[in-house]
Parts: structure tokens; C-alpha cells; sequence
């Protein structure tokens, strides 16, 4: 399993679906009061072997940087949010198991003997991605937004369903977008 510390959502490929965004918020919390935003430093940290790549961190940025302009936050030096991005990624097998369709026909062989078994079809890499919020002032967790999906290789894909992904996560904030 490969541990990036940067953040956010990951591109849908193919035939795999991916989970519903999830939002949390902190009770009691006033977002209307927050007016400006950065991102906390990037660092990786894997467990096992280095990360091959780090692969859609500028696009995820830009697509955080587009919902939270849009609801009237700016960038800044001295941010009165801090955005936290995690990323988890890992590699997995699709498999189908074979029935008795896919047995060759053998007529008059007594010790032919046919089984079930898991066969290949895919492998792909899976990730989650958080991405949190911390009051700078009191360096508080004030919202945090999750989402798990299947990292798509073809960057145009993955660039597409990143800015869905956060669009989709950012619905549930609670400042609305402004038109």
C-alpha cells in the first residue's frame, strides 16, 4: 500500500464504480466567518516501497482551488483555512471465478477432474482521498470530505473526474458556490 500525504479524488476508469463522496462537518462552526485558504506542504511518506508516481496532485489542486474560489474564498499567505490532502492508494486484482460452462469437453476419460478457479481479469489501482480543513487559528479540524475511485492512467480521464469528483464532494459544503 503506497501513503501520500497530499489529498483529494481520484479518476473513475472503466467498469469499476466508485463510492458516494462523503462530508463532515464540526457542529457549531461558522464558515461564513472564513475568507481565506492555502494548502499545507506536501510530503510524501510511503510504507514499503517509494511511490512510482504521485500522479494528479496539480489537478487536484487546481480542482479545490475552483470550488472554494467559488464560494468566495481567496488564496493567501496567512490563510484563515488550511486545506490537508491525503491520499492512500492501492494496487488490486479483478478476478472471475470460472463455472462449469468454461470446462473442455471430455468424453470417456475417467480420471479427468475439473474445478473452479479464480482467473485474472484486471489490475488497477485504488485510492481514497481526504481532504480537510483546519481552522488556522485553532488549528482545529473544521470539515473533512472523502472519496474512493479507481485511478484512471489516461490523464485527460483522470483531470475530468477529478474536477467532478471535487464538485460533487464540495456539494455538501456548507458555503454555496455564488454564480
Amino acid at each position: 500500500m503506497k501513503a501520500h500525504l497530499l489529498w483529494l479524488a481520484l479518476a473513475l476508469a472503466g467498469c469499476a464504480a466508485e463510492q458516494a463522496p462523503r462530508a463532515q462537518l464540526t457542529p457549531g462552526v461558522n464558515f461564513s466567518t472564513y475568507k481565506t485558504y492555502n494548502f499545507m506542504d506536501v510530503k510524501a511518506r510511503t510504507e514499503g516501497t517509494a511511490p512510482t508516481y504521485i500522479t494528479g496532485v496539480p489537478e487536484i489542486k487546481q480542482a479545490v482551488t475552483q470550488e472554494l474560489e467559488r464560494r468566495g474564498y481567496r488564496q493567501s499567505n496567512t490563510p484563515d483555512l488550511w486545506v490537508n490532502i491525503g491520499v492512500v492508494t492501492q494496487d488490486k486484482v479483478q478476478t472471475r471465478e470460472t463455472n462449469i460452462r468454461d470446462a473442455p469437453r471430455y468424453i470417456g476419460q475417467r480420471n479427468y477432474h475439473w474445478q473452479s478457479e479464480q482467473v485474472v481479469v484486471n489490475r488497477y489501482s485504488e485510492g481514497t482521498a481526504s481532504i480537510e480543513l483546519v481552522d488556522a487559528a485553532r488549528n482545529e479540524r473544521v470539515w473533512e470530505g472523502t472519496l474512493t475511485s479507481i485511478i484512471s492512467p489516461n490523464s485527460d480521464k483522470r483531470a475530468k473526474r477529478i474536477d467532478k469528483a471535487t464538485a460533487e464532494l464540495f456539494a455538501s459544503y456548507p458555503v454555496p458556490a455564488q454564480q
